[in-house]
């Protein structure tokens, strides 16, 4: 394409519709926050966006979330649980078909952008081969060929879908450099970039008043891979220097009983929160009150709620060879261990707790990281850039 022609895609309005099987909606105005958000700012960027959020019928229907770009929810058929995932995306093509070949004919679609492999990935694919639209695709975890999701001949089944679909796609769109190389590593002909996700620096902005109150907080799924054990084991070792410690975990998940019962033996029951799955102006509450921002996950593509707390101004704890780590500066802006090292998260948060000026300093930093370059509007500047780029 001539110089002429790419400036005229760069500077043109475009229409690109978002597939995703997770967006906000009223019964958990969380989920796939990191793609509502930097739709606001890509309208800005001369960037039309049609939303359709995906799921299969089984998992019921969803209404539209409060304070979120409007999407059309869609139900598909499936088989459940992970068998059915390797064909979940042809169903869903069959679901949108006509609705998109319709909205392509009325208002041209220039580009598709499907998010996950399976099943939006997938039945982005099969539209571009049945309409021509082209398409890009984003990879949010480190499971990008659904292999430890599904073992066995499925999983094999879902590794070649996932690789037909990342060497179809026009740019693969990875939110770490850690989840880039999972792509990289199945599929050596897939056009990939890193686009880290943005956060909503508004909503999550330091407290007006620092807070004395000695609370480490955890936000995440309730599952063994996000660390919850760790951390409570690491409480109950802070605690008999730190009386009035408190820990607060929000989120559900099949670990939950468990969890209780872990922190029931080591003592420390009454200082363990459970409070159950909160809305995102909760979370972001809580995120403004806490002293330290502790998820010691050992399987992270790079984490929402870690760049949350640290535009709250809060000294967050991740893990080494996760996405984070692309993202904190070791004692700058935030603190890394080891996966499963309790003694080093005791060891930093230690010292953590009992000064004020070290954790406004690592807090102070973290959000000046985000706001540098981790907005939401940083994430629509650069996905705009990417469409452009493919469309040319």
């Amino acid at each position: 394409m001539s110089s002429a022609c790419a400036s005229a895609v760069a500077a043109s309005r475009i229409h690109v519709v978002t597939l995703t099987p997770f967006y906000p909606h009223r019964g958990d105005d969380a989920a796939g926050c990191f793609i509502a958000e930097p739709l606001r700012y890509l309208g800005d960027q001369e960037v039309s966006s049609t939303v359709i959020a995906a799921q299969p019928f089984y998992r019921g229907s969803h209404d539209e979330g409060e304070g979120s770009p409007g999407a059309k929810y869609r139900s598909f058929f499936s088989l459940p649980r992970g068998f059915g995932l390797p064909s979940s995306g042809a169903f869903l093509f069959a679901r949108v078909l006509q609705e998109i070949r319709r909205e392509h004919r009325e208002n041209r679609i220039d580009l598709i952008h499907a998010h996950g492999a399976l099943p939006c990935g997938h039945a982005a694919a099969l539209l571009r081969r049945k309409l021509g639209i082209p398409f890009v695709v984003s990879v949010h975890g480190l499971d990008a060929f659904s292999t430890t999701q599904v073992r066995g001949p499925v999983g094999a089944w879902c590794r070649r879908n996932s690789q037909m679909v990342y060497e179809s796609a026009q740019r693969v769109i990875c939110i770490s450099e850690r989840v880039r190389q999972q792509v990289i590593a199945g599929t050596k002909n897939a056009k990939t970039c890193v686009v880290h996700n943005g956060v909503d620096t508004n909503l999550f902005a330091p407290a007006i008043r620092r807070t004395s109150t000695p609370l480490i907080l955890s936000v995440g799924n309730l599952i063994a891979s996000k660390g919850h054990e760790l951390l409570i084991r690491a409480v109950a070792g802070l605690s008999q220097t730190h009386s009035d410690l408190v820990c607060e975990i929000i989120g559900d998940g099949p670990e939950l009983r468990r969890l209780k019962s872990v922190a029931a033996r080591l003592g420390i029951a009454n200082r363990v929160r459970f409070p159950g799955r909160r809305s995102r102006d909760e979370v972001a509450e809580a995120m403004r009150r806490c002293a330290i921002f502790a998820l010691p996950s050992s399987y992270e593509g790079l984490g929402c709620v870690y760049l949350e707390a640290m535009a709250s101004g809060k000294p967050v704890l991740g893990c080494r060879e996760q996405g984070i780590e692309e993202i904190i500066d070791h004692g700058i802006n935030g603190f890394l261990i080891s996966p499963g090292n309790l003694d080093e998260l005791i060891s930093f948060m230690r010292p953590l707790l009992g000064d004020e000026s070290l954790r406004a300093r690592i807090g102070q930093a973290a959000r000046k990281t985000i706001v540098d370059r981790l907005m939401s509007q940083h994430q629509a500047e650069q996905l705009n850039q990417v469409y452009r780029e493919c469309l040319v």
